[in-house]
């Protein structure tokens, strides 16, 4: 495939544009010159993205197919070539890990894990012959520091993280960079979705944790922030700006006041001490089950 003119504009593929810190990622690219190739799992979704401006495409990261599809779709439009990636689209599945199935599990990697990893791998030929481009991976607080009722959020980022080093390390020397992006709390539908995968896959009427539930369910529907230091998605764009502008952009940008505080206590604290901030901090802390509230 041809190469596009050294005048034209730099290109980003975006995925998980629907609402939040995807759409607004997108939004402040474009508005700074950037090609945005927005996409949304639903086609109402990449409709509107498209009414937007977008280069609005279909895309299920869950479907090896789709992601196919839509990285041909991108090159064909560049003429071989992609900028960078930004690896946004994920969601949680909360619950106890005693009731977390592995159907749950494999769906919370499928999206989180499976299908970043597959839609990286998907351009890194292109990033390859054109010897240079930028790989981010949203990941989170939670991928370092893990809060009860999030298990499979938890190890689905823990193991972004894990995939994140190791293909940084493997790219060194080749003008690819990887970096991850680590928010804390930051405003976005979140919550709302995690509440319908909760219903989805938890059965909270036969659990132990049931009185648990009750209160995370109590957090979850709570409008406005549901914790201290909460952003908005803005706050994740100009991270993504500055690893994207950077001549070297650092392996991680952390995002928010308890992001920045929990990586200095995981590393200053006694396991044990860190497991009593970290219950503390979650606001769904287990003794509900066990009658210390």
């Amino acid at each position: 495939m041809k190469e596009m003119p050294v005048h034209s504009p730099p290109s980003v593929l975006i995925s998980g544009c629907s609402s939040g810190i995807g759409h607004i990622v997108a939004k402040g690219l474009q508005a700074r010159g950037w090609l945005v190739f927005a996409t949304a799992r639903q086609h109402n979704d990449v409709a509107r993205l498209a009414d937007e401006g977008f280069v609005a495409l279909q895309l299920d990261i869950a479907d090896d197919t789709s992601i196919r599809s839509c990285v041909d779709q991108v090159l064909t439009h560049t003429g071989g070539r992609l900028d960078a990636l930004f690896n946004n689209a994920g969601f949680g599945v909360p619950g106890a890990v005693e009731d977390v199935s592995r159907d749950a599990m494999r769906h919370q990697f499928e999206t989180n894990v499976f299908g970043s990893l597959a839609l990286t791998n998907a351009v890194l030929p292109a990033m390859r012959r054109q010897g240079r481009g930028r790989i981010l991976f949203n990941s989170s607080v939670l991928g370092f520091a893990a809060m009860p009722y999030r298990g499979a959020y938890n190890a689905s980022k823990f193991a972004l993280e894990g995939l994140a080093d190791t293909l940084r390390l493997e790219l060194a020397g080749s003008g690819i960079h990887v970096s991850l992006i680590e928010p804390g709390p930051i405003a976005s539908r979140f919550r709302a979705n995690a509440q319908l995968q909760f219903d989805r896959w938890i059965d909270e009427a036969a659990s132990v944790h049931a009185p648990a539930y009750r209160a995370m369910r109590a957090r979850l529907a709570r409008a406005g922030p549901a914790a201290p230091f909460t952003l908005p998605p803005e706050a994740v764009l100009q991270v993504v700006i500055a690893a994207l502008d950077a001549d070297r952009p650092a392996a991680r940008y952390r995002v928010t006041v308890p992001t920045h505080v929990f990586w200095w206590l995981k590393r200053l604290l006694p396991t044990r001490l860190l497991d009593l901030v970290l219950l503390r901090a979650s606001g769904d802390e287990p003794g509900h089950v066990y009658g210390r509230k």
